[in-house]
Parts: C-alpha cells; sequence; structure tokens
C-alpha cells in the first residue's frame, strides 16, 4: 500500500515538475493574479489522476489484494471473538438456572 501511495505521489510530482514547465514558458496560461500557484497545482492534479489509473492499474490491484486480505482477517477475528463470547455465554447459562 505504501509503494502504492509513493508511486501515486511520484506521478504528481511528476506532472506537477511539467505543469510548472508549460506554465514558465507560456505554454499553458498563468492563472489569474496571484493565483498561478494554485493554477499550477490544479492542473498536474487534474493530470495526474488518469495517467495514475492507466498506469499504476497492476500495483493498484496488488494493493487492494492486501487490503482485502487484511479485511478478511478482521472478520475471521471478529466471528472467532464472538463464538468464543457465544460459547462463555452458553456455558454460564446452565449455572444460572440451577440456582
Amino acid at each position: 500500500m505504501l509503494r502504492y501511495t509513493l508511486m501515486r505521489l511520484g506521478v504528481f510530482a511528476g506532472c506537477l515538475v511539467a505543469v510548472w514547465g508549460l506554465v514558465y514558458f507560456g505554454v499553458v496560461p498563468r492563472g489569474l493574479g496571484d493565483s498561478n500557484g494554485m493554477w499550477i497545482v490544479l492542473l498536474a492534479l487534474v493530470l495526474s489522476a488518469p495517467i495514475s489509473f492507466v498506469v499504476l492499474r497492476k500495483e493498484r490491484d496488488r494493493a487492494s489484494e492486501t487490503v482485502v486480505r487484511r479485511v478478511d482477517r478482521m472478520k475471521a477475528g471478529l466471528e472467532a471473538n464472538r463464538s468464543q463470547e457465544d460459547e462463555a455465554v452458553d456455558a454460564a447459562r446452565p449455572r444460572e438456572q440451577a440456582s
């Protein structure tokens, strides 16, 4: 998961540098007034999203498999705890009824 996040940040950083260069050389228009920095970041975000979606597909699939495994383990642990609790309650009931 960390690897995917770092790769995604790398794609964003590359887009940020590319957009900054394009704005610096006048290929892409500057933002209005003092909004130039925000314009560059926003445009880099818009460009990096589809690039990441296509280029990092395999890494995203690996990360999602890891998340699914973790969730399955957590569900199994919760179910084991629930069944232990049910067994403890069932074991305590005959004692209560005998009193």
